[in-house]
């Protein structure tokens, strides 16, 4: 593993990519069935009826299951770990079956903290791409970062 990054690394602009991941009809099956059951994520009959989707389309929940290891993958090494201090999620198109799904994240901002030196936030666009570089979800997060420790 690398060694660790603080805010102090941070700088806007800064870009982590990580993936690729393959869903398959069954996962999205399998994941809707348990956390969204809904026709369009469990029934590819029905989701092809859909007005909207026009075919089976995974749970959003599922897209943000997916990304959060390849967050892992290209951040991991965040000192503290990555710990978000709340956000905004989109999902702008559905991921289908066979997508291949990959990450980049961007840092938007860096703010250290006035009242807690001892760390900031960076605030980070996650966006997930489809296999033709369609987003499928992006996540604007801000997350909590230590600062270097003192030598």
């Amino acid at each position: 593993m690398s060694e660790p990054i603080y805010l102090d690394d941070l700088t806007v602009g800064r870009r982590f990519t990580a993936g690729p991941v393959t869903v398959t009809e069954a996962e999205i099956i399998a994941f809707a069935s348990r956390y969204d059951p809904q026709p369009f994520h469990t029934d590819p009959e029905a989701a092809a009826k859909h007005p909207l989707f026009q075919g089976l389309a995974a749970s959003g929940w599922h897209t943000a299951a997916l990304t959060m290891p390849m967050v892992v993958q290209a951040a991991g090494n965040i000192a503290g770990g990555i710990i978000g201090g709340g956000g905004e999620l989109q999902w702008p198109r559905p991921t289908r079956p066979g997508d291949t799904l990959t990450l980049e994240i961007e840092v938007l901002e860096v703010t250290p903290s006035r009242s807690r030196p001892d760390r900031g936030s960076a605030l980070m666009r996650n966006r997930t791409l489809n296999q033709h570089g369609e987003e499928v979800q992006v996540f604007t997060v801000r997350i909590v970062v230590p600062r270097k420790p003192a030598p």
